[in-house]
């Protein structure tokens, strides 16, 4: 049994309030779906998160990416934490300040050192605004 798949589990259809990520929390999800290596969450796109013309800020959708990349990572329960070494990101099309967004991340590898992860980021219509992708190593610092 995955103990962190277990302990996200009992918060699906719930805002995520609970997570050692500060900005984690500061962004507000909710989660919908989440097993071994993938998990979905919507956003609600905040004025905090808008740049002048109340579209969604790239800067907004990269950290929603790389924030749903290293939730995904703490699913696989390693025994050390894995840091971001990179984050490519496109953005495809916008979203509007008040608009949910729907943001679906999986591991793609995983190695003993490396791992490579995806984000895409939807509309609840489906169309594909922003797709990332990540590799994180072993940072070397042990989990508690």
């Amino acid at each position: 049994m995955n103990e962190i798949v277990e302990h996200f589990k009992a918060q699906i259809d719930k805002e995520i309030i609970q997570s050692p990520s500060p900005v984690g929390m500061w962004l507000g999800g909710v989660l919908r779906e989440i097993e071994e290596g993938k998990v979905v969450v919507d956003f609600t796109v905040k004025s905090e998160m808008a740049n002048p013309a109340g579209m969604l800020h790239g800067g907004a959708s990269a950290l929603i990416a790389d924030e749903m990349i290293g939730i995904t990572v703490a699913t696989l329960n390693m025994p050390m934490f894995f840091v971001s070494v990179n984050l490519s990101t496109e953005f495809l099309f916008g979203a509007k300040k008040g608009d949910t967004v729907r943001a679906k991340a999986e591991i793609i590898r995983k190695g003993k050192t490396i791992i490579n992860a995806e984000c895409k980021i939807y509309n609840l219509e489906g169309k594909l605004l922003t797709k990332a992708s990540s590799n994180l190593v072993a940072s070397g610092i042990k989990k508690k």
